[in-house]
């Protein structure tokens, strides 16, 4: 069926999917709905005018963007762009965030700083969002967290204040595998201005185990209540997998050919944990999560990950003993990687002279490989591809740091980065290639190198693994259970305006 949106010239229209919460299922509807849409050949593009997460991506033209909004733009078939995500907060402290804007970084803000600044995020937002209206037919908005949260509604720029600002309709999904659904949905609601609670169209119900005719009663009683319908039942996806926006996804199927024992201690600030994702669904690596404040238990791979906080984070597991826990892992052979800020931490120091993390000065890393690391201003963000120095496996990922890294471990790169103009050493290998280290994003997500790290980590005949074939049908998959189980055609009525 050809839509209708795609039937005339007129000018883009915006739809905006929000949440009752955070997690409710926003990001993982808007990602349907792009490739179904994109099915019916709607020109289709993702936005999300305010995004807080440290899982981000790198686009074509050097910017860093949320990335959810990178995998919604796979699912429009578009290459991501930093007009998907005008602002991105990437937290650093309790209270303060680095604050990028039209992906690059301004600075670090705490709550307060920030809500003053939202007069100027909110003209990138709109000027971002006029720039995919003029070049989409349709643009479907990610809300942030919940509409209904009293405190942050001034100056809002992420949920009902983007919705006033570009008068948009909007549709709220909530998971009801959380429990209490319908106070969920009716609550939000009511919390709402009358304004906001005029342009919200209809529900989502996400997650939902069981027979769709024990539901019915409720589901009526709903639209009762509310005089809005419920669009759509979207069931629970077993087994289903798609890169998380920030949480720590630790769920996995039972791994009965798991023979590699990976373990990754979940810093306080992980940063890009989704480059473990390929080993955590690897069908032979069992990978666990260990608390940053617990030792590690036996493994054959430990994974230091990114950190959006390297100093406050290498502390926490140099106090909790994995300092002595790391060099014991290697006297009995284990192997040890780190990824950007795990890269940083495995050298003999980390020196922050402009204080980016907090107060300025140097701390000791754990010394296992011989480099030292400088954090500066200014970050590095490239997408990137070469060759291992293991076996020559080809490689293609994305940087995001704020150091660099040097020290006689260097000459013995990990990476060989094929650049315009000439090749480019990245991150270090130890003399008896014990230990890794790198700055380079996704060296799992290609069947090459994963097969080869997993090699060298101690597993002998891997399996192939191609994390973008996975995530694009996780993508197929999530857009067939859309198609099945939501109303699309009304849900395009609502788009357009002409539904009531």
């Amino acid at each position: 069926m050809m839509s209708s949106l795609s039937a005339s010239p007129q000018p883009a229209r915006t739809l905006m999917i929000q949440g009752t919460t955070s997690d409710a299922g926003k990001s993982v509807l808007v990602t349907g709905l792009c490739r179904v849409l994109r099915r019916r050949g709607v020109r289709v593009a993702p936005f999300k005018p305010q995004n807080m997460a440290l899982n981000s991506a790198v686009t074509a033209e050097g910017g860093e963007i949320g990335r959810a909004q990178a995998v919604q733009a796979q699912a429009c078939g578009l290459a991501p762009s930093v007009d998907m995500n005008p602002v991105l907060l990437k937290p650093n402290t309790d209270r303060g965030a680095q604050v990028i804007v039209q992906g690059r970084a301004i600075g670090n803000m705490d709550a307060m700083a920030y809500q003053d600044y939202k007069a100027v995020a909110r003209e990138a937002v709109l000027a971002a969002h006029a720039r995919l209206c003029a070049q989409y037919e349709l643009i479907l908005v990610e809300g942030a967290g919940s509409p209904a949260e009293i405190n942050l509604r001034d100056q809002d720029i992420a949920n009902m204040g983007f919705a006033e600002a570009v008068d948009c309709p909007v549709l709220l999904v909530a998971d009801i595998d959380r429990g209490g659904v319908f106070a969920q949905l009716v609550g939000t609601l009511d919390l709402l201005a009358p304004s906001e609670q005029a342009r919200l169209r209809g529900f989502v119900i996400n997650r939902f185990r069981g027979a769709r005719a024990l539901l019915e009663p409720g589901l009526d009683w709903l639209h009762a209540r509310t005089q809005r319908p419920v669009l759509g039942v979207l069931p629970y996806l077993n087994n289903w997998q798609l890169d998380a926006e920030d949480a720590v996804a630790t769920e996995q199927a039972p791994k009965p050919q798991a023979t590699l024992r990976v373990v990754v201690p979940q810093l306080a600030r992980i940063s890009n944990h989704t480059d473990c994702d390929p080993l955590r669904l690897h069908p032979q690596v069992d990978l666990c999560y260990v608390p940053a404040d617990r030792p590690p238990p036996p493994c054959d791979l430990i994974l230091l990950p990114g950190s959006k906080s390297v100093r406050g984070d290498m502390v926490c597991l140099q106090q909790a003993g994995w300092d002595g826990a790391l060099r014991r892992h290697l006297r009995y052979g284990g192997r040890l990687m780190g990824l950007c800020g795990g890269y940083q931490m495995l050298g003999r120091a980390v020196h922050d002279p402009a204080g980016l993390e907090g107060d300025p000065g140097s701390h000791p890393g754990f010394g296992l490989l011989d480099v030292e690391t400088t954090l500066q201003p200014e970050k590095q963000l490239r997408r990137v591809q070469g060759r291992l120095t293991l076996a020559g496996a080809a490689v293609r990922g994305y940087e995001i740091h704020a150091g660099v890294t040097s020290g006689p471990a260097t000459a013995r790169p990990l990476v060989m980065l094929g650049e315009v103009d000439r090749e480019r050493n990245d991150g270090a290998r130890s003399e008896d290639d014990q230990v890794l280290g790198t700055y380079v994003h996704g060296l799992f997500d290609t069947p090459e190198a994963c097969a080869t790290l997993l090699r060298w980590a101690g597993l002998d005949a891997p399996v192939a693994s191609d994390q973008d074939a996975k995530r694009e049908v996780a993508i197929e998959r999530l857009a067939d259970a859309i198609e099945a189980s939501l109303d699309v055609d009304q849900i395009e009525r609502i788009a357009q305006g002409d539904a009531p």
